[in-house]
């Protein structure tokens, strides 16, 4: 499995795309109205999923593709938001990210498009 975060706008897709030879037909997109497909090899927006979860109490499933490519939007920086469900996302995609950072194979971060690898 590995890993890809970073702020919005700031190339992880695109980075993926190149990185892990991905295809169109690889990518699932997550909303915050449903868990996310795991057959895909990528899943984007990881941080919308564990809303989901947080907004309908409902436990993180971490139980991924060995080979998935994990995308998702660093929420977790900046201005502590003032309502508990925010909040406790935001809370929440911190420690998710953490957990599969631990088994992930690589870890990168995107920043102003430019990729440091952190693990």
């Amino acid at each position: 499995m590995d890993l890809v975060i970073g702020g919005a706008y700031q190339g992880k897709l695109s980075f993926a795309r190149e990185r892990f030879d991905l295809r169109e037909d690889d990518i699932f997109t997550c909303t915050e109205e449903a868990e996310p497909d795991r057959s895909y090899r990528c899943i984007q927006h990881l941080e919308r999923y564990v809303y989901y979860c947080v907004k309908n109490n409902i436990p993180l499933r971490d139980d991924f593709r060995e080979d998935a490519v994990l995308l998702s939007d660093d929420i977790f920086c900046g201005v502590v938001p003032i309502e508990p469900v925010e909040r406790a996302w935001r809370e929440e995609t911190g420690r998710f990210l953490g957990k599969l950072s631990r088994r992930a194979d690589s870890v990168h971060r995107l920043f102003c498009s430019l990729p440091l690898q952190l693990k």
